[in-house]
C-alpha cells in the first residue's frame, strides 16, 4: 500500500460509533467527520472521541471536499437513498446492511458506480466474522473438497426494536445468511424459491402485509450444480440469537452449533469408514490485519457493556468483523482494486432477500435475479 490516507465519515452513531475507533487507528484512514441528526448525541459521540469536524446534516456533509467516503450506518430505510446522494457527491460508499429495500434501488447504485468509477461496498459482517473466515481458509486449501451444499440461517427476535422494526418480511433483512453462502465460492445466485410458514400477530402483519413467522428459502446458483438452504424469523418464534453457516464438502463438512458459544462441528470424511465428527473452536483472524486494529477483533469498542450497540451484544460481537470490514474498504481505495462485496456483488445478495419475500408471497414462485446482479 502507498502512503496515502483515505478521509473517511461516518453517518449514523448508534452502531456507527462502533466504528469510529478503528478508523481512527487504521494506518491508511483518517476519521475525518461524523454526522447525527440529534445534536446532543452528535456532540457526545465527538467529544468521546475527539472527533472535530461535526455535522448534523448529511447534504452538508456531502458538500465538504475533504472527505473522500462516507460509512452509512443509518436505518435502513435511509441506506439507498443516502448511498445515490453519496455517489451522485464523488464520495465512496460503505454502507451497512442491506443495501437497498427495492430492485431498482440496487440497480441505480450499481449504474451509479459503473458510471462514476466510484467503489461501492456493503459491509456485511457475517462474510468476516471469524467463523466464516475459517471455513473460507478451508475451502481456498482445498480442504473441503467438493462443496455439495450449503445451509445458513438468522433467528432474531426483534420485539421491541423501533421504527421500521415490527412485521418487517423476515427476508427483507436477509444478508447475513445470503453473504456466507454465495461468499464462499465467490458464486452468484440465479433463482429462489421461498415458502412462508406460521404466522406472526395480526398486529405485526398490518404494518408490510406480511403474515410469515419464517421465510425459507433455496438459492439457485449461477453455473454452477449447487444450491443453498436459507430461513430466517424475526417475530413469535422462540429462538436464541443465531446467525449460522454451515457448509458440506466432499471432504470435510463444517456445522454451526446449535446453541452460541460452542465449539463448530468438523466432519472429516475416512472413507470406507465412518465420517468422523470433531469440536474445533474457530481461531481468530487478527493476523490478517494491520497492527494497529488487531485487538477490535476480539473486543467491543467500548470498554463498557452498557454502550454498546444492541446488534453488536446480541450478535456476539458479530464475530470480531469490525475491523476486517474496515480494512477491507479502505485497503481497496487505496490499491484500487475492487472490495468484497461490491456494488454489483452486494445487489446479488440483496435482491435474493427481497426476491424471496416476493417468492413467499407467491407460494414459493421461482423468481430470477436480474441481469446487473451478475458480474460480466
Amino acid at each position: 500500500m502507498a502512503g496515502k490516507k483515505i478521509n473517511v465519515a461516518i453517518v449514523g452513531l448508534g452502531f456507527g460509533a462502533e466504528f469510529i475507533p478503528i478508523y481512527q487507528r487504521h494506518p491508511h484512514a483518517n476519521m475525518s467527520a461524523i454526522c447525527q441528526r440529534n445534536a446532543a448525541k452528535l456532540n457526545e459521540v465527538g467529544d468521546a472521541f475527539g472527533v472535530e469536524k461535526r455535522y448534523t446534516d448529511y447534504d452538508e456533509l456531502l458538500k465538504d471536499p475533504a472527505i473522500d467516503a462516507v460509512h452509512i450506518n443509518t436505518p435502513i430505510p435511509d441506506h439507498a437513498a443516502q448511498s445515490i446522494k453519496a455517489l451522485k457527491a464523488g464520495k465512496h460508499v460503505a454502507c451497512t446492511v442491506p443495501m437497498a429495500t427495492t430492485v431498482e434501488e440496487c440497480r441505480q447504485i450499481v449504474e451509479l458506480v459503473k458510471a462514476t468509477g466510484l467503489t461501492y461496498m456493503m459491509m456485511e459482517t457475517v462474510v468476516y466474522a471469524r467463523e466464516f473466515l475459517f471455513m473460507k481458509e478451508l475451502y481456498d486449501k482445498g480442504e473441503l473438497g467438493k462443496i455439495q451444499f450449503l445451509k445458513a440461517s438468522h433467528q432474531q427476535d426483534m420485539d421491541g426494536w423501533p421504527n421500521y422494526w415490527p412485521g418487517l418480511p423476515p427476508m427483507h433483512y436477509a444478508t447475513h445468511c445470503v453473504g456466507p453462502v454465495l461468499a464462499l465460492t465467490r458464486g452468484e445466485a440465479e433463482y429462489v424459491s421461498c415458502f412462508g410458514s406460521g404466522a406472526i400477530r395480526e398486529e405485526l402483519q398490518a404494518y408490510y402485509n406480511s403474515p410469515f413467522a419464517v421465510e425459507s428459502t433455496h438459492i439457485k446458483f449461477r453455473n454452477a450444480d449447487l444450491s443453498a438452504h436459507i430461513y430466517r424469523s424475526l417475530f413469535d418464534t422462540a429462538r436464541q440469537y443465531r446467525e449460522s453457516f454451515e457448509v458440506y464438502g466432499s471432504q470435510k463438512s463444517v456445522e454451526w452449533p446449535l446453541i452460541e458459544g460452542r465449539p463448530l462441528v468438523v466432519h472429516t470424511a475416512k472413507r470406507p469408514e465412518p465420517e468422523i465428527p470433531e469440536e474445533v473452536q474457530s481461531p481468530d483472524y487478527a493476523h490478517l490485519l494491520p497492527e494497529p486494529i488487531q485487538r477490535f477483533t476480539t473486543g467491543g469498542v467500548y470498554d463498557e457493556d452498557d454502550h454498546q450497540h444492541l446488534s453488536f451484544t446480541q450478535g456476539a460481537g458479530h464475530g470480531g468483523s469490525h475491523p476486517h470490514l474496515v480494512h477491507e474498504f479502505v485497503s481497496a481505495l487505496v490499491d484500487k482494486r475492487s472490495p468484497y462485496p461490491n456494488a454489483v456483488q452486494s445487489a446479488n445478495i440483496t435482491c435474493v432477500g427481497i426476491l424471496a419475500h416476493e417468492s413467499a408471497m407467491q407460494g414459493g414462485k421461482q423468481v430470477y435475479l436480474p441481469d446487473f446482479t451478475f458480474e460480466q
